[in-house]
């Protein structure tokens, strides 16, 4: 006889992760009209819980509570359970996150365990709970009636706590400015504020756990750009340290989430396509902006084996990216473990290599030192760089590791495909392709942006094209956010300096169209959610980067390129509206909002669009030459005669050989006819 759960409420759902929970004997619910109704008519307060497939704390609490049939009878008789995927639903997470910081005054996480009334307001809230009590945290199953009992018993103080929390997270909306007062004072005060909080030891910000900060990078390099060395030396530094460290997987390419130790060595195991994506183009930057040939060829092989690994582990049939890899997988023993697909005991890999090899991915690998990862194994890190005469010894031993690595339980992977994280990665190929003149780069990238225009990019009832946010084999479904938008069309402009398509001219343009109608506010910026969104506790505006750059910096970036590049005023004046809604916000906190100190810079002064046109083959010296600068500040066009559709704004004749153009806001050069000459007006 079977001992197989019927399934609950998430057997029909397309979210791995909530695959994961659908055989739990909680009797859980997707977030939705069925289970919000229900709560109201049975007067039952809401168990929500947030997290996602790759997380490794979400993975033990699911193990300690969730499969247990005593705790779930507790939570299935006192509470309406709820479970969200919060790559799916960051709408929902976003808001319960900024409530539990207000009411536990705690930082957030995963998983993330939040108490509802039934009308969605939260009234208590925890991250990670033990089913017993230990961690100096309560037990799970204790906590669950004394939660529940505290809403049927304290009605009146609970009310009381919704409207104190209402008016808090009302005020999260930031009020905008008559004008932008910000100006490049400040973006210097945004490098200081990154300054005195740079680790200049070990590279990164602040002590452990350390992460990648992609949008702080990438507002170390513009300054490195403006003549800042201190800055540009602090950028170099963190690539060069993330690239040695064990957070770069330096077996199989990829990068993990974060480093547990302020070292970069021992990271938190899952990878995550956003990560990847965007360190994918910070990587090309490196290589262009370093004058350090081993720093450039260590970046090169970075880019190189990540997209590597993009291809292999990542690349959904139909060409766009799947969203993440696990942090857990199974050891020898059959447990699920952090790790277990990553580290290595010594006489393991004795046994694979050469004696040569051994000596030389010992003392490179660092598996010649003490265990590094809870004391009894070894995790890969660049202990040491090879010399010369021992690359290809490393190089060797690197190949068996990896190939006796296949032979492991893998971790298990998210398959789901996230319109925002795709965009980051389509940029990030982008960037690599042109840099390194990786034609099939680019085509990895175009292969993604076109799966989303035919099966993201969808009408609707009323007959009108809309994006949505995810797709899971043959389903996609739910409305798109602003970071879907924005960074689409941030990916599109990138990928049209790679190789321009006028279908990716088009696309651009509704997507633009669609982020000023669905999510642009009256007082300036943009809603985290549309203006046809179902209606929650709370509808966001947020002006601060996180793991992934902020949707409003982003929108104005891209809005203000675009507006540039086609002379369109309705984009450069919603990008101006942007910067007067957070406009106190990036003053007081610049660094905290690279992205949009980045829309201030570009505000200020205008990036300049470098058109280029020509025959195919003399056009493509131009671009590598091109190329291998760092000019972050100007958008870059090829032209070529394949290209028979453009924008008035672009037109121009075909020559023989090649002609170029630069443009600064509404002002032309005339026409510039050698390399030497446009490289001088650059």
């Amino acid at each position: 006889m079977s001992n197989k759960l019927a399934p609950n409420k998430l057997a029909g759902e397309t979210s791995p992760y909530l695959l994961q929970h659908s055989q739990n004997p909680v009797e859980w619910y997707p977030w939705g009209e069925q289970a919000l109704t229900l709560a109201k008519e049975q007067n039952k307060p809401i168990l929500l819980s947030i997290g996602y497939s790759a997380c490794h704390w979400c993975h033990v609490m699911a193990h300690e509570s969730f499969e247990d049939a005593e705790v779930a009878a507790v939570m299935n008789a006192h509470f309406i359970n709820i479970k969200v995927d919060r790559e799916e639903r960051p709408d929902i997470d976003q808001i319960y996150q900024t409530a539990h910081s207000m009411l536990s005054n705690k930082s957030g996480g995963w998983p993330l365990t939040v108490f509802l009334t039934p009308n969605q307001e939260p009234y208590f809230t925890g991250t990670y709970f033990p089913k017993t009590a230990r961690y100096q945290l309560p037990g799970f199953a204790d906590l669950i009636p004394r939660v529940a009992a505290y809403y049927h018993e304290r009605k009146a103080d609970v009310a009381t706590q919704n409207m104190q929390l209402a008016d808090a997270l009302a005020r999260t909306i930031p009020v905008a400015n008559s004008v932008v007062t910000a100006n490049e004072s400040t973006i210097k005060l945004g490098f200081e504020q990154l300054r005195d909080s740079f680790d200049f030891e070990h590279g990164g910000f602040g002590s452990a756990p350390k992460f990648p900060n992609p949008a702080d990078i990438t507002l170390l390099l513009h300054q490195a750009k403006a003549g800042n060395s201190q800055a540009e030396a602090m950028a170099l530094q963190m690539l060069s340290a993330m690239a040695a460290g064990g957070i770069y997987d330096q077996i199989g390419g990829g990068f993990c989430r974060y480093s547990v130790d302020e070292r970069w060595n021992i990271p938190h195991f899952e990878k995550m396509l956003y990560d990847n994506g965007q360190l994918l183009f910070l990587y090309a930057d490196g290589w262009q902006i370093s004058k350090n040939p081993k720093d450039r060829e260590i970046y090169a092989q970075v880019i190189e084996e990540t997209i590597n690994w993009l291809q292999r582990e990542m690349l959904s049939p139909k060409g766009a990216i799947y969203s993440s890899l696990d942090a857990d997988s199974l050891d020898a023993h059959g447990h699920s473990e952090e790790g277990a697909f990553y580290v290595w005991q010594a006489k393991e890999v004795k046994a694979l290599l050469t004696p040569a090899e051994f000596v030389v991915a010992s003392r490179c690998f660092g598996f010649d030192r003490a265990a590094n990862f809870e004391g009894q194994a070894w995790h890969a890190y660049m202990a040491v760089m090879p010399d010369e005469q021992d690359r290809a010894l490393l190089q060797s031993a690197k190949a068996k590791l990896f190939a006796a690595r296949e032979q492991r339980v893998r971790p298990g992977l998210d398959d789901k495909i996230l319109t925002s994280w795709n965009a980051l990665a389509i940029k990030g190929l982008a960037r690599a392709g042109y840099v390194f003149n990786r034609a099939d780069w680019v085509l990895l990238a175009q292969n993604a942006v076109d799966f989303i225009r035919e099966h993201l990019w969808v009408k609707n009832s009323a007959g009108a094209y809309q994006l949505l946010a995810t797709a899971k084999d043959d389903k996609v479904h739910l409305n798109a956010y602003l970071d879907d938008h924005a960074f689409l069309l941030d990916a599109l402009l990138e990928l049209m300096q790679a190789d321009y398509r006028s279908v990716d001219m088009q696309f651009a343009e509704e997507i633009a169209e669609a982020l000023l109608e669905n999510f642009e506010a009256e007082d300036g910026g943009f809603y985290f959610t549309a203006h046809h969104h179902e209606q929650l506790i709370h509808r966001a505006k947020q002006g601060y980067d996180n793991a992934t750059p902020n949707g409003n910096g982003i929108a104005a970036v891209a809005l203000q390129r675009f507006g540039h590049l086609l002379g369109e005023p309705r984009y450069l004046q919603s990008a101006e509206r942007t910067l007067q809604a957070f406009d106190t916000v990036i003053k007081r906190n610049p660094a905290g909002c690279a992205s949009l100190s980045h829309a201030l810079h570009e505000y200020l002064t205008p990036p300049i669009l470098v058109i280029l046109r020509g025959e195919a083959a003399k056009l493509d010296g131009w671009r590598r030459e091109l190329n291998q600068h760092y000019y972050p500040h100007h958008v870059f066009l090829y032209l070529d005669e394949a290209v028979k559709v453009l924008p008035p704004t672009l037109q121009r004749n075909l020559p023989k050989d090649v002609n170029a153009w630069m443009c600064k806001g509404v002002v032309c050069t005339q026409s510039i006819d050698d390399l030497p000459s446009l490289f001088s007006q650059i």
